[in-house]
């Protein structure tokens, strides 16, 4: 009677089985390990649309205006509309204000004539992710998100927390499914054995199974995915180290010189109206103006000694040192130990060697390193953007030809003391920026071959033209 309930067992599993144990294994590793892949968090997916597509134009902050409103308490502000009025204005401005929408004519009346990118590909649940993103960061800045449910877009979701519940139901399957595969292993045996084989296959050990073909070719299966994902997606970050932002070897203030002083970005800047770097200033270009102002605002004489101590100027004779790279560190050491002590007696400090000494290490380790042992030679700062290779980027196209402002890339660098790479530099942000921004016709000799659309603009057929539209899209231009 148990024999015969077992044959029965066995002729449901077997039947089971033309849905085939090893396909639960293999959807119990799929659920375990590529479910977690493309289910992520609502205020990550979130992040990820603000950074590709919104962070150019709007301040990160969601609190200040940029080329674009400040966007913390936008789903406040469009409360009293309804919430398709809101996913139309970001799928098309245009077409929202040219319908006379109270609040789209409001915003464009106050931003004009800067027009908003068109995101028509963009789904509802994309907008109430990016919405909630944008209310977290309003709300709580810097801070761990907590939830995203003040928003009013999208459940609350931890954006690091990891989804352990998957983990445990793709390891219960897969527990599941080997015992059910011993099972059924089991069962051929005994049925082979009541039928009178002669030599029954014994069943498969937990081992056997595990070590089978199909697991290890599931299991490299999964690794090669696993992989390939975790090598594009750190490919597609390379170089894109968004708020990356190091100290530099000299404590240089950007909002002091650009801010304070306005001094243009292409004077130290020079390659960026003529090549394709924008170029690192060399020390001779400080030089024209600190061989006068030898004392900073707020760093006092110790950053600006580095620029002397690196390329060879004695402040105290106003000289430049001869056969400079030749002197032995001892005696650098001297002339610009001497010149600190000077400048502690002017500002009324007592010249004590302690402090002297002090100061003079730090520039010291500022201006040397495991690849530089000497304190003489170029000043070694460290570099903020890093395009991959395969990316073209030519700064004299976009600063000449197109009159890009700095800004718009950099961000409002006059602000900053310390720099950091203000923009995502992915592709999809490049490519937004060549959809929405209007090429400067007008008084460019750059342009003049585009007789058409000069032609089109006078007859009034066409209002502006986008570098989509003169091959800013097109692959060979950026990947050579």
């Amino acid at each position: 009677m148990i024999l015969l309930r077992l044959l029965k067992l066995k002729y449901v599993l077997m039947r089971l089985s033309a849905f085939n144990f090893k396909t639960i294994i293999l959807g119990a590793f799929a659920w375990m390990v590529l479910v977690p892949i493309s289910n992520g968090a609502d205020l990550a997916k979130g992040k990820t649309t603000f950074v590709t597509y919104c962070a150019s134009c709007h301040n990160k902050n969601m609190k200040d205006n940029l080329t674009g409103p400040a966007l913390g308490g936008t789903v406040a502000r469009w409360a009293s509309f309804p919430k398709e009025d809101l996913y139309a204005w970001v799928r098309n401005s245009q077409a929202l204000i040219s319908k006379g929408h109270p609040r789209a004519t409001e915003l464009w009346n106050q931003f004009k004539p800067t027009v908003m990118t068109a995101f028509p590909n963009l789904t509802n649940a994309e907008i109430d992710d990016v919405l909630a993103y944008i209310e977290d960061q309003y709300k709580n800045g810097n801070k761990p998100a907590a939830t995203a449910a003040a928003a009013g877009a999208g459940p609350a979701v931890e954006e690091s927390k990891p989804n352990w519940l998957m983990y445990i139901i793709g390891l219960s399957l897969l527990l599941l499914a080997v015992l059910l595969s011993k099972v059924v292993s089991n069962l051929n045996y005994l049925s082979d054995k009541q039928d009178g084989v002669t030599a029954p296959k014994e069943p498969k050990s937990i081992v056997e199974i595990l070590t089978s073909k199909s697991i290890i070719g599931f299991l490299l299966f999964v690794l090669i995915v696993v992989g390939g994902y975790t090598t594009v997606n750190n490919a597609i970050a390379l170089g894109r180290q968004q708020n990356y932002q190091p100290n530099q070897p000299i404590k240089f203030s950007h909002a002091t010189h650009a801010g304070t002083h306005k001094i243009d970005c292409q004077y130290c800047h020079d390659g960026a109206r003529r090549s394709k770097q924008s170029v690192i200033p060399a020390a001779n270009t400080c030089m024209n103006c600190h061989k006068a102002i030898k004392t900073g605002s707020k760093h006092g004489t110790e950053e600006i000694t580095k620029i002397y101590a690196s390329i060879g100027f004695d402040p105290s004779t106003d000289k430049y040192i001869e056969n400079y790279d030749k002197l032995s560190q001892d005696q650098v050491s001297g002339i610009y130990k001497k010149w600190i002590a000077k400048n502690m007696s002017a500002d009324g400090q007592k010249a004590d060697q302690g402090l002297v000494d002090h100061q003079w290490q730090a520039i010291k380790t500022s201006l040397t390193s495991e690849v530089k042992p000497k304190i003489q030679g170029p000043i070694q700062w460290v570099r903020i953007h890093n395009l991959p290779d395969h990316a073209y980027f030519n700064h004299s196209q976009h600063v000449t030809a197109g009159k890009v402002a700095c800004q718009q890339c950099h961000g409002k660098v006059e602000n900053m003391e310390v720099v950091k790479q203000y923009a995502p530099l992915s592709m999809g942000w490049c490519i937004n920026c060549h959809r929405q921004t209007e090429v400067k016709f007008k008084d460019n000799p750059f342009y003049n071959d585009y007789k058409k659309y000069h032609e089109e603009i006078k007859s009034g057929k066409r209002s502006k033209v986008t570098v989509e539209e003169i091959g800013g899209l097109e692959c060979q231009k950026c990947h050579y």
